[in-house]
């Protein structure tokens, strides 16, 4: 009989939702050459949550910490690390995690630190979390994700203003006695050759704001941005996607040893209703195992696949024992994927 030993486990998911709702009439009146049903036949999703002005990532981050907390009846001095993954931080420093260990009265002694990945960021937050934990450095974990691309966007651009909203998760990682893991195996993938289709070209380092950074060019379908608005460009977005996340899964099933057909429920990324499909039957998954949460809160970043396990969880949709892949991928280019047993 194999011997037990500290595992990671995810033992809570919470979120925070910004009260501010776009709708697509609301966006109809901005770009009448389209229609509430075709916003929604293009994307899937009717909806999203956008950040009031005093609603900052850390604002966001810790309202979902305290939901977490208490929803499970949990101390904040249990808690000895945070890792935040957002890429809306409130500063360039310090570390937003720092500022919401201090908002939530965590232990000085408590560890934080911020990461910047996007997509596939909850996905290496399990990772690094899973690592925390069962190297024995830490035993209670909230690994948070706070986005507000909103920020980001220009409200005359519909190719991003129709996909994505603002949210913020919490998830409760600790260390439970186990024979098998709980959380992983992890399968990772980078290719920094495609960080120019999905960017925002000024306010780092490479291209300091400026007043080139403000000035809005129309591109070639009418959408207008500047050069510290947000830009995607979705044909090789989903190019990249299709390619990859197919061979993902395979990875991520070799290494667990598993098929599709002993996978219980799949989230992957909620990026859209159009490249969802496509995956859905690229990977050969039922409709069934593939759970979707799109509809209301659009493409949230790193918080759309802890959004999808909050709902599938309070909806009954994952119970004890059931194993879950789940697949982020995106902006970077940056992929990961791994199986958790609940």
């Amino acid at each position: 009989m194999p011997n037990k030993s500290i595992k990671a486990t995810i033992s809570a998911v919470a979120s925070y939702l910004p009260s501010k709702v776009l709708d697509n009439a609301q966006l109809v009146e901005d770009f009448p050459d389209w229609s509430v049903d075709k916003i929604f036949d293009k994307t899937g999703i009717h909806s999203r949550h956008i950040a009031s002005d005093d609603e900052t990532c850390s604002v966001m981050a810790v309202k979902a910490a305290k939901a977490l907390l208490s929803d499970n009846n949990i101390e904040p001095e249990s808690i000895d690390f945070i890792l935040l993954c957002t890429q809306s931080s409130d500063y360039v420093l310090p570390t937003t995690a720092c500022i919401v260990q201090h908002e939530l009265g965590i232990p000085t002694s408590c560890g934080a630190l911020d990461f910047n990945l996007g997509c596939s960021g909850y996905v290496y937050g399990l990772s690094l979390a899973k690592g925390l934990i069962e190297s024995l450095q830490s035993r209670r974990i909230l690994l948070i994700t706070s986005e507000l691309y909103s920020q980001y966007i220009n409200k005359k651009d519909k190719s991003v203003r129709t996909l994505f909203g603002d949210a913020a998760t919490a998830t409760l990682i600790e260390g439970v006695e186990s024979e098998f893991d709980r959380i992983g195996s992890f399968v990772f993938g980078t290719d920094g050759g495609g960080a120019d289709n999905l960017i925002v070209p000024h306010g780092g380092s490479k291209n300091p704001i400026s007043a080139e950074s403000v000035i809005e060019k129309e591109d070639a379908s009418g959408n207008v941005r500047a050069p510290n608005n947000l830009f995607m460009n979705g044909a090789e977005i989903l190019t990249f996607t299709l390619k990859t996340v197919p061979k993902s899964i395979k990875a991520i099933l070799s290494k667990a040893d598993l098929t599709e057909e002993q996978i219980d429920k799949v989230i992957f990324h909620q990026a859209n209703k159009f490249m969802l499909e496509k995956l859905r039957k690229k990977t050969g998954f039922t409709n069934e195992q593939f759970l979707t949460s799109y509809e209301s809160y659009g493409n949230t970043v790193s918080s759309t696949i802890p959004l999808g396990i909050e709902k599938a969880l309070n909806s009954s949709q994952l119970g004890k024992g059931d194993k879950l892949l789940i697949c982020g991928f995106g902006v970077g280019y940056s992929w990961a994927g791994a199986v958790i047993t609940f």
